[in-house]
């Protein structure tokens, strides 16, 4: 370490153990630094980066108090409290691989392993700091937002041998600028010529990029599944898969992308609510609540951790209950009482009487207690439609729809989708989601829970076509539910029999559906059984 460049240096070090501290402390002090500041918990860390301006900020991964490492530097990078002329640099005593990935994805300048030695550090340091300050007309540029202006200085100090070591960060800076200007055309030859030189992860991530944004999707694809091949790439691959996937509409494979994704790096609370949003897409009522829990299981001592996030899987949890069967109903209506008893101990304060309410009302409607759910739902205040999320909202949406208000459902749902539309920050996928549900709303005036149970009744009484209708409308809301897709099934055999016809087109299409339902499914030996006489019928209508 150059000890001249060390004394210049201010630095913040943000770790709540005192043994590591005192540690940390001998070893930057042997090395040359003076100017050291010390905070053990998040917020007087955020304080100090407001107050001052650090060469070099190191964090331990690990913080216990407040919030994480992981979503303090989360939070200062979406914040942009952290100059990109600023080091950062993690520790970490725990080097499990979802940990790894989790810091490897945050892309922090430097992730140390504890225990380490004082070369370790020097030589870790050194490297970091610079580089940093080899780029740092660049960072400046690109921190004010002057593009052409770092373009040109990337230009210039690609020009410089003295330079060498620091030219592949600085070209990956080029692309990333060069498509920040939406020079897609410009970055995609770019990439291109960089691939051919040498195949660097960055160079092939930036390039599916420009070939998305250019609606090249095929070579995009294929391109993404070369990359997931590379053990460092699998997460931007899966990511990128995902993304392309959701841009086109196949939300069912992006689901299982992103699932892919959260396996590998489970911290990254925005995958999980993309996930979430995906699972409603697609009517995966498991996998909504599944993503609801972990949201709030990896958000504990972060910014995410709100009362919103256990209201979320409280919703859930219904949300699937209106699907399972009554066993499995019970159970999630305990976990959704549960999960209103943790928010109100971790946030005694909070102004949710409103919500709860509407869950309340839910779960009596699960219970068969209707009209007791109508009468609490009217005692909300629609005065108060202003103060409250979309989620909320949604989930009033839901609430009225089950007791029979529908159009007072659809008002509230308009409400929403003027918000979202109105609102650059807000969700595609979520708007994607809230147009459905108005859709599906607009056209099945049961609920999940209702209209299996109306169809069968219609079905028992010799009543096919509107049986047949309301299986449509069940497995429409319920495609994962291999009761009703063999309902569905049975239904849609029995109706072509009756009518001596062949098996048309859209008929297919149905039998095929729900067959793959049933046979990802279970079932029971009754129901078994029913499956494999309706095959036979289906096979004589060949």
């Amino acid at each position: 370490m150059n000890h001249k460049l060390a004394e210049k240096m201010r630095v913040l070090i943000i770790d709540d153990q005192v043994l590591a501290k005192g540690y940390l402390k001998y070893s930057l002090e042997q090395l040359g630094f003076q100017n050291i500041d010390y905070v053990e918990k998040s917020s007087q860390a955020i304080t100090a980066l407001r107050s001052h301006y650090y060469d070099l900020v190191i964090c331990a991964y690990d913080l216990k108090e407040e919030r994480e490492g992981y979503f303090l530097y989360e939070q200062l990078k979406d914040n942009k409290e952290l100059p990109a002329t600023s080091a950062f640099v993690f520790i970490s005593a725990d080097t499990s691989a979802d940990i790894v990935h989790s810091i490897v994805e945050l892309q922090p300048d430097e992730f140390l392993a504890k225990p380490f030695t004082i070369g370790d550090l020097d030589k870790r340091l050194n490297r970091v700091l610079k580089r940093k300050q080899a780029l740092k007309p660049i960072y400046q540029a690109l921190e004010e937002e002057k593009l052409e202006h770092a373009l040109a200085e990337i230009e210039s100090f690609l020009t410089e041998p003295k330079h060498a070591e620091f030219f592949p960060l600085a070209l990956k800076l080029k692309g990333e600028t060069l498509l920040a200007c939406e020079l897609i055309e410009q970055a995609k030859d770019f990439y291109q010529a960089i691939i051919n030189v040498q195949n660097f992860n960055w160079a092939q991530i930036g390039l599916i990029k420009t070939f998305i944004l250019l609606d090249q999707d095929n070579d995009a694809e294929k391109l993404i599944l070369e990359l997931a091949l590379s053990p460092d790439a699998s997460l931007m691959a899966y990511d990128l898969l995902s993304g392309l996937q959701i841009k086109l509409h196949e939300f069912d494979d992006a689901l299982e992308s992103v699932s892919m994704a959260t396996a590998i790096s489970p911290h990254n609370i925005k995958r999980h609510e993309t996930a979430l949003d995906l699972s409603r897409i697609t009517h995966d009522y498991e996998s909504q609540y599944d993503a609801a829990k972990r949201i709030v299981k990896f958000a504990k001592n972060s910014i995410h951790d709100k009362p919103e996030i256990y209201l979320n899987v409280a919703r859930a949890s219904i949300d699937f209950a209106m699907t399972a069967e009554e066993k499995q109903t019970n159970q999630l209506i305990k976990q959704a009482t549960d999960s209103l008893r943790q928010m109100k101990n971790s946030f005694p304060k909070a102004n949710v009487d409103d919500e709860v309410k509407v869950i309340d009302a839910r779960i009596m409607y699960l219970r068969d207690e209707k009209d007791n759910a109508k009468a609490l739902l009217h005692q909300l205040n629609d005065d108060t439609w202003e103060q409250q999320s979309n989620e909320a909202l949604l989930d009033k949406a839901k609430a009225f729809h089950e007791v029979g208000l529908q159009e007072h459902a659809l008002n509230i749902l308009d409400v929403i989708e003027r918000r979202c539309q109105d609102d650059p920050q807000q969700s595609e996928l979520f708007l994607q989601y809230v147009q459905q549900e108005k859709l599906e709303k607009t056209e099945i005036k049961h609920s999940p829970k209702d209209l299996n149970n109306f169809a069968v009744i219609k079905y028992k009484r010799g009543d096919l076509t509107t049986a047949l209708k309301t299986f449509r409308q069940a497995f429409t809301i319920m495609p994962k539910n291999p009761s009703i897709a063999l309902n569905l099934l049975q239904a849609t055999a029995m109706e072509l029999r009756g009518k001596d016809r062949i098996i048309n087109a859209k008929a297919d299409v149905i039998i095929y559906q729900c067959m793959k339902t049933i046979e990802e499914g279970k079932l029971t030996q009754e129901q078994e059984h029913r499956y494999q006489r309706i095959k036979n019928i289906l096979a004589d209508l060949h």
